[in-house]
């Protein structure tokens, strides 16, 4: 072989090479840049801080119980932002305090998740009560309006006996309705008040399973709605802490009992969260305009932003989880 014929080998053999290496880097820096633009701008991330209003809020006051829909800001119970997925399609839920707060945001979640729903509530809140039974028909699932005071045994068995009928069974009990009062002290505590508490958030949550059981299914599953003030009780919320370390124990004695059944039970612990129980005795003025200002987020939490855990621990894919208490409380809480 010549030497002109060297050279001219040497170039070609040069410029395939030079191709293949642009070829395999090229691909490369695509990839790169590609992985770059993902990981820096996703188009729904949302700083949690704030996403949703901050302290101070304005003073304001309603009579007990409350309604969400005249709260400053109005609560946000997933009414325009949940999205469902089918996880509970075919499901039957009855939830108490379903027109409000947690009640109401796992009403709206159920729905979308494909479950029928029947919500309770006492007969002041129908206003709230109607909004989320539209909610739940707009989604083409059975919605059922059992309004009625949680403190008579005989309505507690009633109202289980109507869910299961409008409902055609029942496979989700989530005890959500609570009473919430401040005292400065034990002493401005009437057995009166201290009864009507203990009525709402312990011995309606006993009648209501003790009819459920019956109708439960293996599969099946019990939700309590608990409280960060069962680990850390506030000075003003004497009785009400008392009712939210009940509801804990209740959700871990019940899961054991009830796990040879295959019936699940857990919990539901709240830090503070923007709902009608702050406006309506709940909290003083001057905790409420600051509320849910000491978290590490800085705000309150919305109801919709459990909506998502009542979801997951009704799915028949936490199927592990019993005797659990899930926390949701801005950084603060122990659960």
């Amino acid at each position: 072989m010549n030497e002109e014929n060297k050279i001219s080998r040497r170039k070609v053999i040069s410029g395939l090479g030079a191709t293949i290496a642009t070829v395999t880097v090229a691909p490369a820096f695509a990839t790169a840049e590609v992985l770059h633009t993902e990981l820096t701008a996703p188009p729904d991330l949302q700083d949690p801080t704030s996403k949703y209003p901050k302290p101070p809020f304005k003073g304001q006051s309603q009579p007990w119980p409350g309604l969400a829909g005249q709260m400053d800001p109005r609560p946000d119970h997933g009414e325009t932002s949940y999205k469902g997925s089918g996880r509970l399609k075919g499901r039957r839920a009855l939830i108490t305090g379903g027109d409000s707060g947690m009640g109401r945001a796992a009403a709206i979640a159920y729905a979308r998740e494909g479950a029928d729903v029947a919500i309770n509530y006492l007969p002041a809140e129908e206003p709230d009560a109607r909004e989320v039974i539209a909610l739940i028909k707009a989604e083409g699932r059975k919605a059922v309006a059992i309004p009625g005071d949680l403190r008579d045994e005989a309505f507690c068995q009633r109202l289980v006996a109507d869910a299961v009928r409008g409902l055609g069974g029942l496979d989700i009990v989530v005890n959500n309705a609570g009473r919430q009062q401040t005292h400065a002290s034990i002493l401005d505590i009437s057995t009166e008040q201290f009864d009507w508490t203990m009525k709402t958030n312990i011995y309606a949550p006993f009648w209501i399973i003790k009819a459920a059981l019956p109708h439960l299914q293996p599969g099946s599953v019990i939700i309590g709605t608990t409280s960060e003030q069962a680990y850390d009780p506030s000075g003003d919320l004497y009785d009400y802490a008392q009712t939210k370390a009940a509801t804990t124990n209740y959700v871990k004695s019940l899961a054991k009992q009830l796990a040879p059944k295959g019936i699940r039970v857990n919990g539901v612990a709240p830090g503070p969260i923007w709902t009608p129980l702050q406006v309506s005795g709940g909290a003083t003025q001057e905790k409420l305009k600051n509320f849910g200002g000491q978290t590490p987020m800085g705000r309150p939490g919305q109801p919709a932003e459990l909506g998502s855990i009542y979801v997951q621990l009704a799915a028949n894919d936490a199927s592990f989880s019993t005797g659990q208490v899930y926390g949701a409380a801005g950084g603060s809480g122990q659960p």
